[in-house]
């Protein structure tokens, strides 16, 4: 359900990539294999009979208990990424993210110190790129996950501008 305070009248989000729910899944993937393969280790050990006197119910639980954990969020990672947006407006950019606990952040164009872009192997596979806006602030500092190469580029070129023309007015 929107709110007024999480969608502003008249705004039209811009929202990413879907081939970022790849880059997502990716690294869910490479993330939870290695906490279940070190969580299992116990599991081995008592299967082997290394280690006797550890509860084998036990052994088995943890693992299994993360590896649903694991599961439910890998589910939410396509609305996850569905709920990433971003918009223009005259005086400054929105960042809309979150499912649950939804966050809109408004970086005026006057405050932006620099723009950057970056991508990771998976991304550069799928043609995508994250943009980072610097602020003055570090605690606002910025990004835009999962944006297509050309948008990337297209956006940081013209944040540049617009963020050097509000430095000029100053």
């Amino acid at each position: 359900m929107p709110t007024e305070a999480i969608d502003p009248p008249g705004v039209t989000w811009l929202r990413v990539s879907p081939k970022y729910i790849t880059v997502r899944i990716a690294g869910w993937a490479l993330g939870n294999l290695l906490v279940i393969a070190v969580l299992s280790l116990p599991l081995a050990l008592v299967l082997g009979g290394w280690w006797r006197g550890f509860p084998l119910w036990l052994a088995a639980a943890v693992p299994a208990g993360v590896g649903l954990l694991a599961l439910w969020r890998l589910l939410l990672i396509p609305r996850q990424v569905r709920a990433i947006g971003y918009a223009e407006r005259e005086d400054d950019l929105l960042i809309r993210r979150g499912i649950f606990f939804q966050r809109v952040l408004v970086v005026p164009y006057g405050r932006m110190q620099y723009v950057d872009i970056g991508a990771g192997p998976v991304e550069r596979g799928l043609g995508l790129c994250t943009l980072k806006l610097h602020t003055a602030s570090a605690g606002t500092s910025a990004d835009i996950p999962g944006l297509p190469a050309a948008e990337g580029a297209r956006l940081r070129e013209q944040l540049s501008a617009r963020g050097e023309a509000r430095l000029a007015g100053l």
